[in-house]
């Protein structure tokens, strides 16, 4: 591959597979469940240990920077793109790895998290490519996170069953032709922990471990060379990146993990979610710090949605947004964002990979699901016909009328890098152009919001993380949108369209109606769920994300 030299040191590759004589640095915590141990071998938590031993001050050091930024964000700097990396994005000579293999099709992807049943069902979808969630779409409840890894070993395996308590029984069977799609893993971001594995640092300091790394570590050191002589390869999304140097980060682990367990350089492809306002700044960057290990960019939209409300929320109402509902993929800042991607990826060799539309069919009721058809053909229609090479969904009844979209355009072909978008100029300014949607708060929104926060935290407390809410899938990233946007109307003393003024005590007003109509059942958790509401959207101080506390706390 044609490239500049190299934005890391030396990349020579020895590839012994052998462990370097370390101590062990890791300590199980939490309990051990069924199977646990065939997880939570010595061998893997050695692995683990070595990664963070070598990576984790990388990560906080990374994690401070990030903090450093949102402080200059708030005191009146906007991102922008960087002149110190302007050579790089001057350069035409280089390209990204690009697909590996069972990566070369990608026209549908279905999104889900790792418990069994959901496993099977997406396995048996017809999807081209099955993002195996650990991230937004999964509560990392001690039980998923392990559990989620034993769905993937057995997967790829080939031995991924499971029977309800009631005897009904889900096998995996593939598609008509009996294939099933690549697997692509998404570990958690750099921002969470797993607090059930502890870790001892050099400084003999003991924390908690990384979550990104512990999913990471876990699914390569047991599945990659099994996915490699299936003739797939360990393939993963990267969630919540801010910056090039977080991507640097990932490939030098990368680069280590395969020297450690003897895997060929650059077997490992990564597929970059460009969900933060950061991250859509540095996108060629990015690509150009895991160009060796790296499929392509995905346009992660409702957590970029959420990273500039929270980027900006206490800067004045140029940035302040409309109902959720209104902030739809053709307003000028999100076509801004995903044409750049496009053009972006295209001109490295990238593949471009749409996001999900939040609609979802009901199979009890025929108008809801026509309705769900009708939006997400529009959705992967515009998608496609903007250069996307594949996209997303969430439900596999999504899949025909998604790939039936996609199939229009490409044919027999299996992607659109071709389509190098020479066309595309963004600037900042339109990036950051929040006026540019228009549309107005309406009280509706204001308890819209409430009520999605509410429903969606009670089910995550209850270890659900991807939950289907008034026929629209709701993961973290939409929870983080309804109470950020809560937090942000108060603070920037928003009015509604119906001239209501959004203060604490109306809010207040509002959580306690919505609050008192919810429909309770014996055990749920809208109480605790109330508790993180009211933290996180309600308080001066805004976290940064609300699943970091409600994790600490709760689970």
């Amino acid at each position: 591959m044609n490239t500049p030299a190299p934005a890391t040191s030396d990349r020579t590759r020895t590839n012994t597979g052998s462990f370097a004589t370390i101590q062990p640095h890791l300590e199980i915590t939490g309990d051990l469940g069924p199977r646990y141990e065939e997880i939570l071998t010595p061998e893997a938590l050695e692995f683990l240990g070595d990664l963070h031993d070598r990576f984790a001050g990388t990560r906080h050091d990374l994690l401070a920077t990030r903090l450093r930024k949102r402080v200059d964000a708030s005191n009146g700097r906007d991102p922008e793109f960087l002149t110190e990396t302007a050579h790089i994005r001057r350069d035409p000579s280089w390209h990204v790895a690009g697909a590996g293999p069972g990566l070369v099709d990608r026209r549908v992807e279905i999104t889900g998290p790792t418990d069994r049943k959901m496993a099977i069902n997406a396995l048996n979808s017809g999807a081209k490519v099955w993002l195996a969630d650990q991230e937004d779409a999964t509560s990392p409840t001690w039980a998923n996170v392990i559990e989620g890894q034993i769905t993937l070993f057995d997967q790829v395996r080939g031995q991924l069953s499971f029977e309800t308590p009631e005897g009904k029984k889900y096998a995996v069977t593939g598609d008509a032709t009996g294939a099933t799609p690549t697997i692509v893993m998404r570990p958690r971001g750099w921002h969470l922990v797993e607090k059930n594995l502890t870790f001892v640092d050099r400084a003999n300091r003991r924390m908690n471990a990384s979550g990104s790394l512990v999913d990471f570590g876990l699914y390569l050191f047991h599945n990659a060379k099994r996915l490699i002589e299936g003739g797939s390869g360990p393939y993963f999304y990267l969630p919540k990146l801010e910056s090039h140097l977080e991507a640097r980060l990932w490939d030098d682990i990368f680069s280590h993990s395969e020297d450690r367990l003897g895997i060929d350089y650059g077997t490992i492809r990564a597929t970059v979610l460009i969900e933060t306002i950061q991250a859509a700044f540095e996108m060629e960057e990015i690509l150009y710090e895991l160009r060796d290990h790296c499929a392509g960019l995905n346009a992660g939209r409702w957590d970029y949605i959420f990273s500039i409300i929270k980027t900006f929320r206490a800067r004045g109402r140029r940035f302040v947004f409309p109902d959720r509902k209104q902030i739809t993929m053709t307003v000028p800042i999100m076509r801004a964002y995903t044409e750049l991607l496009v053009s972006t990826c295209h001109r490295r060799r990238a593949y471009a990979i749409g996001g999900m539309s939040a609609f979802i069919p009901n199979r009890r009721d025929p108008e809801v699901t026509a309705r769900a058809l009708s939006q997400v053909a529009e959705d992967k229609k515009r998608e496609a016909g903007d250069g996307f090479d594949g996209t997303w969904v969430a439900h596999p009844d999504l899949i025909t009328t998604a790939q039936a979209e996609f199939d229009r355009v490409l044919g027999n072909k299996p992607n659109q890098l071709d389509r190098t978008r020479d066309d595309v100029r963004v600037t900042a300014a339109e990036l950051l152009d929040v006026e540019s949607i228009g549309g107005e708060i309406t009280a509706a929104g204001v308890r819209g919001n409430i009520s999605i926060g509410l429903r969606y935290i009670e089910s995550w407390l209850r270890g659900v993380g991807a939950a289907a809410i008034d026929n629209l899938m709701e993961d973290a990233a939409t929870a983080e949108i309804s109470r950020s946007q809560i937090w942000q109307w108060v603070h920037e003393n928003s009015v509604t369209a119906e001239g209501i003024r959004i203060d604490e005590d109306w809010i207040a007003e509002q959580v306690d109606e919505v609050f008192g109509g919810l429909q309770r059942t014996p055990g749920d958790r809208f109480d605790d769920a109330l508790e993180v509401f009211r933290a996180s959207a309600l308080e001066p101080e805004f976290p940064t994300f609300l699943t970091v506390g409600a994790y600490v706390r709760y689970l």
